[in-house]
């Protein structure tokens, strides 16, 4: 099954008609087959932006856990996440974008959806390999 990463921003889009990208996140939505995979500090950040609905939506999905898995950061990973947003300083890296750059480490993903382009495509893994951004807008 194909595994990929979804940021913030493919969430809320998805969750918010007024989004500029809802055509696409929805069209992305009912043509993948495969699995998505964020972490809680992005359901978090998405949920802050989505109408109430919008936001049981989301937990719904994640609840059903088929087509969305959400992944915990533990405690113990935050050394990787300061790591991240130290090396990154320049780009004001929040949580959820770190939390990101350790779970594609950790799961050995590196395709993601997301509208962050600007950080995604600086952003470096292990052995300096790039993630992969996902047309879907």
């Amino acid at each position: 099954m194909e595994r990929l990463i979804a940021d913030t921003g493919y969430f809320v889009a998805l969750g918010r008609r007024d989004d500029p990208c809802h055509a696409g996140a929805q069209s992305f939505a009912a043509r993948f087959a495969g699995q998505l995979v964020t972490t809680s500090p992005v359901i978090v950040e998405a949920c802050h932006f989505l109408a109430p609905q919008s936001r049981l939506e989301l937990l719904d999905w994640a609840i059903a856990g088929t087509s969305l898995a959400i992944t915990e950061v533990p405690v113990e990973s935050y050394r990787h996440l300061s790591s991240t947003i130290r090396k990154y300083a320049d780009r004001n890296v929040d949580f959820a974008d770190a939390s990101l750059v350790w779970l594609a480490e950790s799961a050995r993903l590196h395709r993601i959806l997301t509208v962050d382009r600007a950080d995604f495509t600086a952003f470096r893994l292990k052995n300096g390999r790039r993630f992969e951004l996902i047309d879907w807008f």
